[in-house]
């Protein structure tokens, strides 16, 4: 008789192995090349890390939630801030309404994943657009009408060689509601319902996908699709650009992508970055609360290094750091930034982070200092610095600083609305970006 299959539950950034989870103790992988592939592209995109050891198997949690079947074996990742607190960060980074969600007073909030966090909002955001009155749009159609309407389609007319019917061909441009923008809501309600594991967020979703088919046609959603539905966004459709960012979240987070590889891996489940959340989560909050300064994204050191064009044999191009943020006040640099969802206070500092850091120090020879911001729960967690000395005299050549964001001070400040947390915010945003006096 077959055993069922065990469902692994772990933190991100924890690890287990046989001698912490029995779960695991003498449980190997099987040996399909589907489950093979799978392990490999997982640990290449640093998503997760599972090695098959003598008494069973080790699974090692990066930056990466969610849920995934790997062979027999349900892995599922959760985030360490939990509940209401993370939707309310996850509302603010991405510009997503406060709406009304179906579980804000249940139990559902307590141990649900990410994905179910992202569903509870989509299904808010569609239930809202429905509430209001779907987009409709004028698409040109040619087809036989008892009741003439447009303009008739004289070529038809002369094709068919003079025959009587009781209906003329016509070319008009009925107003229906089946655009691209609502069959990319309907593919997408019908992809958070195959995402959910919360039985009510699943029923929701397909209640509404349910309301959408009957007046929309039904498509495959893609990276492609959901780029043209972006392009097609102006002051008309901006109700549907949150919901639009949802789908594409949960979209992107099935696939894995390798660097220099133009093929993606699609898995068997659903991994996000919380990388990319945290990365979304300061950018707003340093951008709209650091007055009488400008904050660029991945803005690139263009000139920092460059080939020897003498020696450069195969016409590379040059390296070109690109730190998550540069702050900077009439042109002139004055910060660099760099975001990390790692909890250093509670984990060491990766060296290959460090020499980053370090490079991107250096570049600014007017204030040699750079910043790695990371998010922590712990109230204790302090700046700490790193100087930079040349190793033959020990002159001073920069500094390299290790900067907390305690979320749950940070959540408090984004959801103020008096003017005392505007100021309580400008002064956060300050110490973020310049650190506290020496």
């Amino acid at each position: 008789m077959s055993t069922a299959a065990p469902s692994i539950t772990l933190s991100e950034w924890e690890t287990l192995n046989p001698e912490t989870c029995s779960e695991l103790a003498g449980r190997f992988l099987d040996v399909s090349p589907v489950t093979r592939l799978l392990v490999e592209r997982l640990a290449e995109g640093n998503l997760l890390g599972l090695t098959e050891l003598r008494r069973g198997i080790r699974i090692k949690a990066n930056s990466h939630v969610g849920r995934i079947r790997i062979g027999d074996l349900n892995v599922t990742i959760l985030p360490k801030l939990k509940g209401t607190s993370l939707l309310r960060l996850v509302r603010y980074a991405y510009g997503f309404r406060n709406l009304n969600l179906i579980s804000d007073s249940t139990h559902l909030f307590d141990n649900c994943g990410f994905e179910d966090l992202l569903v509870m909002q989509l299904n808010a955001e569609v239930q809202e657009l429905i509430s209001r009155g779907l987009l409709r749009a004028y698409i040109g159609a040619s087809e036989r009408l008892s009741s003439p309407r447009g303009r008739l389609d004289m070529t038809r007319i002369a094709l068919d060689g003079g025959t009587v019917t009781a209906s003329l061909p016509c070319l008009h441009h009925p107003r229906i509601e089946d655009t691209l923008l609502n069959q990319v809501l309907m593919a997408g309600l019908q992809l958070a319902a195959s995402l959910a594991c919360i039985v009510e967020l699943r029923r929701e979703s397909r209640r509404l996908a349910s309301m959408l088919e009957i007046q929309v046609t039904a498509i495959r959603i893609n990276g492609v699709v959901l780029d043209r539905a972006f392009k097609q966004m102006n002051r008309l459709t901006t109700a549907y650009s949150p919901a639009l960012s949802i789908i594409r979240l949960l979209v992107e987070a099935q696939s894995v992508f390798l660097e220099g590889q133009t093929v993606t891996t699609t898995l068997p489940g659903f991994l996000f970055n919380m990388n990319s959340f945290f990365q979304a989560l300061v950018s707003r909050f340093l951008r709209e609360n650091l007055k009488g300064y400008t904050v660029c994204d991945e803005h690139a050191l263009k000139g920092m290094m460059r080939y020897n064009p003498k020696f450069n044999p195969q016409c590379r191009r040059s390296p070109t750091p690109r730190p998550d943020y540069v702050v900077t006040q009439k042109g002139i640099l004055q910060s660099i930034l760099d975001a990390k969802y790692r909890d250093l206070w509670e984990k060491p500092l990766p060296r290959e982070m460090l020499y980053q850091l370090v490079v991107y120090a250096i570049s600014n020879r007017q204030s040699p200092r750079s910043c790695i911001l990371y998010p922590t729960t712990n109230s204790f967690a302090k700046e700490e610095r790193i100087d930079i000395s040349d190793p033959l005299f020990g002159k001073h050549m920069g500094q390299v600083c290790l900067r907390p964001i305690l979320l749950t001070q940070l959540e408090t400040l984004v959801t103020g609305k008096s003017f005392q947390a505007q100021n309580d915010r400008e002064t956060y945003a300050m110490k973020l970006a310049f650190g506290e006096s020496s």
